[in-house]
């Protein structure tokens, strides 16, 4: 295993397999040692033998048979049972609990600003990177990846403008759909951001997520909260702070776990985003609220979840800007002016 803690980059470029296979392999170590000796694999690994994952992989296989080829590519490289990684690409559409966390600022205006800190197994820091990925045939994007999981559940942006950041729900309406990983995958090979909104709102939808989307050249700052039954889309017209539950209007009949975490998290964004914009990295970086504050380090985290990284995203007419920060308080780990890689 690595002992740098910090936040790699690596760059992989094929068909679907062979990008599965690089992703696989990026992650087979920390995989083997740490991921399937812990708590969440075993968790859900008990939902093996239930009916909706043998339904959502009929879907995946029929709808995305690309990203199909990644999940068995991503195996191939793990050196893991193809079952179990698909089944562990599915945690948050059968198990409520799975640790994946985030806090995300949206602030709108002329130049739009998206910022997210990804919160996740603590035992990964140092084994998780930006990915920049050149799909043969598709769209090319960076984003942060963990071992042993497909893009597209954490941030990103794609050479087409999409820019992504994905705050995990913790559903109890889930259905036979489609993986919301895989649909977080799709966004990124989509062209506007009404593509966007589209394939989300009439796709067949498994589990549940919030995300944040915003498009080069569009002035709209879009917050998107979906569950198997429900898709709300709403506009965001002032400064707004997001954690890991249901808010908008439209989704209050939905049944879901708000961990004390999330409950903190969003009453404190919310106290921090009334006024002027704040700087986003006061919001994401702020520990005020002890014992569940937004920046997450503490050993002893009720989810079991610390902040990885946090990214800052300037969205304007023209060009995105964007920085990633795996340490707070310090300077940006990388600086994508414009592009997708580190300039």
């Amino acid at each position: 295993m690595s002992t740098d803690s910090r936040l790699g980059f690596i760059e992989i470029a094929g068909t679907p397999h062979d990008i599965g296979i690089q992703l696989g392999r990026f992650g087979r170590d920390i995989a083997h040692a740490h991921l399937v000796k812990g708590h969440a694999w075993a968790s859900v690994m008990t939902f093996r033998d239930d009916p909706r994952i043998a339904a959502m992989r009929r879907l995946v296989e029929e709808r995305f048979p690309a990203y199909w080829g990644e999940l068995q590519g991503l195996a191939a490289g793990l050196a893991l049972p193809f079952d179990e990684v698909f089944l562990w690409n599915c945690r948050g559409d059968v198990w409520a609990f799975a640790p994946d966390g985030c806090t995300t600022v949206q602030i709108p205006g002329p130049e739009l600003v998206l910022a997210h800190n990804e919160d996740g197994d603590p035992g990964f820091r140092g084994h998780c990177a930006l990915a920049h990925v050149r799909p043969e045939g598709g769209i090319a994007f960076t984003s942060f990846i963990y071992p042993a999981s497909i893009p597209g559940h954490t941030f990103a942006a794609t050479e087409a403008g999409l820019v992504q950041a994905v705050n995990n729900i913790r559903s109890r309406g889930v259905g036979i759909g489609l993986p919301r990983m895989v649909l977080g995958r799709a966004l990124f090979d989509c062209r506007t951001l009404d593509d966007a909104v589209h394939l989300l709102k009439t796709a067949e939808r498994a589990g549940a997520f919030h995300m944040t989307l915003a498009w080069k050249g569009d002035p709209r700052l879009l917050g998107i909260e979906f569950t198997h039954t429900n898709c709300s889309v709403v506009s965001i017209d002032r400064p707004q702070c997001h954690a890991n539950h249901l808010v908008h209007p439209d989704m209050a009949g939905e049944r879901q776990v708000i961990t004390g975490s999330s409950g903190s998290r969003q009453e404190r964004g919310d106290a921090l985003m009334v006024g002027n914009p704040p700087d986003p990295l006061d919001v994401l970086w702020d520990k005020a609220v002890a014992p569940l504050p937004i920046y997450r380090v503490q050993p002893d985290d009720p989810d079991h979840e610390n902040t990885l990284a946090t990214a800052v995203f300037h969205v304007g007419a023209n060009s995105v800007e964007w920085h990633v920060y795996d340490r707070a308080g310090e300077m940006p780990r990388f600086t994508m002016n414009g592009a997708l890689t580190p300039g």
